[in-house]
């Protein structure tokens, strides 16, 4: 079983920019990282199973949810404190954030956010101690990029509305206990329901053969003629305006997280240029290890920088959608570099479970397309200085 030995990157001291919760909190959650996921991760990821065990620490260190009230058992903190979370959950591995992410952003913030009193006092709490969990659908097997065009829908029936239709590609489905599902009513307008377990018609198969994400749970949410009662319905939004403004908060959660993703492929490089000989002498003395090496840090140093400056924005209450979609766009492209390159410098070992790398690099080719495809988010920053809808 290797050691976890990570040190943090702070090259331009950004720790200096933080408080002293926000670090005693990042520390809380490395440490727990340390002790709980690194020992175990490279098993579960190689046998692509999701550790369960994980899910009663999460709740206690208050990664689901951090931002809830406390009134709800939540933690009542800020967004610079959440993206420190995220930060140190995936330096330990992507499944474990988007366990964390999809728990608090997809699932708790909607049923705060639009959810009636009863709603929020039944689900939120459980959900902030990992008593329940929860999994969100949006993405159809023929829409992901276009969640205007899904076809999963219900119909009035009395007390009750019945659901037909299926997501894909849906993080904790296979153990989730509820379901915030996005379907369109009968005028074609997007609602979101809350579906629970147990509910007939409802089932949640598995995804197989994942490259990647391997240590996280995937599957389909498949709804037939699910009777649904109406008191399960978000009564607090109506179109697409509900699922995009969840999105963008798990898309604030990802900026950050990717970047520890990132710390973790440069920590290792950087021990490993200088514990390797070649040549006669350490790898790290070559110029284009150097230089590898000197372009992590400068990309790691301008990210952690964007999404600090991002975390005072939201704190504001001033991000806008667009501002959080370039720093997914770019934290995701950083990481997924630095991965590459840092796989290069540990050579052949770089593929082995001796080392976090290619795992980490075969997540974030998941990260980059999952809530909001790379490509997708270009776009939206285009748009946002042109003023011209490159989508239609």
């Amino acid at each position: 079983m290797q050691q976890d030995l990570f040190q943090s990157p702070d090259y331009y001291a950004v720790d200096d920019l933080l408080s002293e919760e926000h670090l005693m909190i990042r520390d809380a959650v490395r440490q727990w990282v340390k002790k709980d996921v690194s020992p175990i991760i490279e098993e579960y990821c190689q046998k692509a199973e999701f550790p369960r065990q994980v899910i009663k620490g999460l709740g206690e260190l208050g990664c689901f949810g951090p931002t809830i009230p406390a009134e709800y058992g939540g933690g009542g903190l800020d967004y610079i404190a959440y993206g420190l979370m995220m930060q140190e959950l995936e330096r330990g591995d992507s499944g474990i954030r988007s366990t964390a992410s999809v728990q608090g952003s997809l699932v708790m913030f909607p049923i705060y956010t639009f959810g009636s009193e009863e709603q929020k006092l039944k689900y939120l709490p459980k959900l902030a101690t990992g008593e329940m969990m929860g999994c969100f659908g949006l993405t159809e097997p023929d829409h992901g990029s276009n969640p205007a065009g899904m076809i999963t829908n219900f119909k009035d029936a009395g007390d009750h509305v019945v659901l037909n239709g299926a997501k894909m590609w849906i993080s904790n489905a296979p153990f989730a206990d509820i379901a915030v599902v996005w379907a369109k009513d009968e005028e074609g307008v997007v609602r979101g329901l809350i579906v629970e377990r147990g509910m007939e018609g409802f089932s949640t198969p598995e995804t197989k053969g994942k490259w990647s994400l391997r240590a996280s749970a995937t599957g389909e949410l498949v709804f037939d003629n699910v009777k649904v009662p109406k008191e399960n319905i978000l009564p607090g939004v109506k179109g697409l305006k509900g699922p995009l403004t969840c999105l963008s908060s798990a898309r604030y959660g990802i900026a950050w997280g990717v970047i520890g993703a990132a710390m973790d492929c440069y920590d290792t490089a950087l021990r490993y240029s200088k514990e390797r000989i070649q040549f006669g002498r350490p790898i790290g003395g070559f110029q284009l290890t150097q230089k590898k090496l000197a372009e992590m840090i400068t990309e790691i140093t301008k990210a952690q920088l964007l999404n600090w400056r991002l975390g005072v924005l939201k704190n504001e209450g001033k991000a806008t959608p667009a501002q959080i979609s370039m720093a997914k766009r770019n934290s995701c492209e950083v990481a997924a570099n630095i991965a590459r390159n840092a796989r290069t410098i540990l050579g052949g070992m770089g593929i082995t479970g001796e080392f976090p790398v290619m795992r980490h690099m075969m997540n974030l080719e998941s990260v980059m397309t999952y809530e909001g495809t790379h490509e997708v988010h270009l776009l939206i920053t285009g748009m946002d200085v042109t003023g011209l809808d490159a989508f239609k």
